[in-house]
């Protein structure tokens, strides 16, 4: 499992100790919010290490040839910067190199957190659409296909279910009323 722009690795690290026969991929572009999680995670078990995690500093843009095929799940939560431009807008180049490190019928999940309000600088900057049920039915999942991916679900996500993602910014958005979660999920083809 891959988890990329995972920040500072909560999900990951908390899926590598509930699935300890799993082997697990955290990608960052920043190399500094990777330092903690990966220190942690070359302790002994009994003082929170994990065997089955591996820590990535790389941008979207340059994902390692040695990644390509080896995903069977790709995690994208709450992209920013260029990522977050990408799978918001089905950047083709960038979908072609998420679908190279998945395995075939690999599952991609995007969750894109976005308030109107408070990020309007940032979706003006990428230039990022609304995330309308009918944007993502219509021009998303198209963009998608093109890229090597079946668009299998897609929406938005209720405030009720944002605890089920473990990361940390799950956990700071959750009081953010103007905020909504859209959500993809597709397979590689």
């Amino acid at each position: 499992m891959i988890d990329l722009g995972t920040g500072d690795g909560r999900f990951v690290y908390q899926s590598a100790r509930r699935n300890p026969h799993k082997f697990y991929i955290g990608i960052d572009a920043q190399a500094r919010a990777l330092e903690k999680v990966s220190e942690k995670i070359h302790r002994k078990p009994q003082k929170g290490g994990l065997p089955n995690v591996l820590f990535v500093q790389a941008a979207v843009e340059d994902l390692p040839s040695e990644l390509d095929g080896v995903a069977d799940e790709l995690h994208i939560h709450f992209p920013w910067g260029s990522l977050l431009g990408a799978v918001a807008s089905g950047d083709r180049a960038i979908l072609a190199s998420l679908r190279r490190v998945l395995a075939p019928e690999g599952l991609l999940e995007v969750i894109i957190g976005l308030d109107p309000d408070r990020d309007r600088a940032e979706i003006e900057r990428l230039g990022v659409e609304d995330f309308s049920a009918e944007f993502l039915e219509t021009v998303l999942t198209a963009r998608y296909a093109v890229a090597g991916f079946d668009v299998l679900e897609y929406g938005v996500l209720e405030p009720g279910e944002w605890p089920r993602l473990e990361t940390t910014w799950a956990h700071r958005l959750s009081g953010s009323a103007g905020r909504r979660l859209a959500y993809i999920i597709a397979r590689a083809v």
